[in-house]
């Protein structure tokens, strides 16, 4: 359980910020960076909610679960994995929230037509957040690959964010009248 009583401490005025197990680091460490862009986005698909609560409550239970598996992502980025014991059993994403998203984006998927172009960011505000929260995405998810080529990071945790991307294109496509109201990219259209 979490308990936050004072919201400032002061212990990171001198740039470091604690991890899960408590070593301390530079909060533009490399980790800092993936768990804060998994952070990022979060709050992206918070903005996707406010459009999607009522519009499209199907998506908006899946935005939800998402929002709490990203939370998991990141406690699961803040803890590397060591051989200390930590008194507790650290947070991991599991297969099964990877196989989740998957599931999310077949459901959805089966109601689209395939696409004959690249689909440009854009239609209805909700499916334009969702392009942004697939961007940010694929930015923690560089991050993470690149954090995974120096220290050890849970390779669920990297699948479920190469899925989370997928699956906010997948949903923007569905938001824009299921392809319909798709913005499709025109190679060389204004040359």
């Amino acid at each position: 359980m979490v308990v936050l009583n004072k919201i400032y401490t002061k212990t990171g005025d001198d740039g470091t910020t604690a991890l899960g197990s408590g070593e301390r680091r530079r909060k533009n460490d490399l980790r800092i960076e993936a768990y804060g862009t998994v952070d990022e986005t979060n709050a992206v698909v918070g903005l996707v909610r406010l459009q999607t609560a009522e519009a499209a409550p199907e998506i908006d239970v899946t935005l939800g679960r998402i929002q709490n598996d990203l939370f998991d992502l990141g406690a699961d980025l803040a803890t590397p994995e060591t051989d200390q014991d930590l008194g507790y059993e650290p947070l991991r994403i599991t297969d099964a929230q990877v196989d989740a998203i998957e599931e999310a984006i077949d459901s959805l998927n089966a109601d689209l037509s395939p696409l004959r172009s690249f689909v440009l960011p854009g239609g209805s505000p909700a499916s334009a957040h969702l392009h942004l929260a697939r961007t940010v995405s694929r930015r923690a998810e560089r991050l993470m690959v690149d954090l995974g080529a120096r220290e050890q990071v849970n390779p669920a945790a990297v699948r479920y964010m190469n899925r989370l991307s997928d699956y906010f294109f997948v949903a923007s496509r569905f938001l824009n009248a299921k392809g319909t109201d798709d913005v499709l990219w025109v190679p060389g259209q204004n040359r």
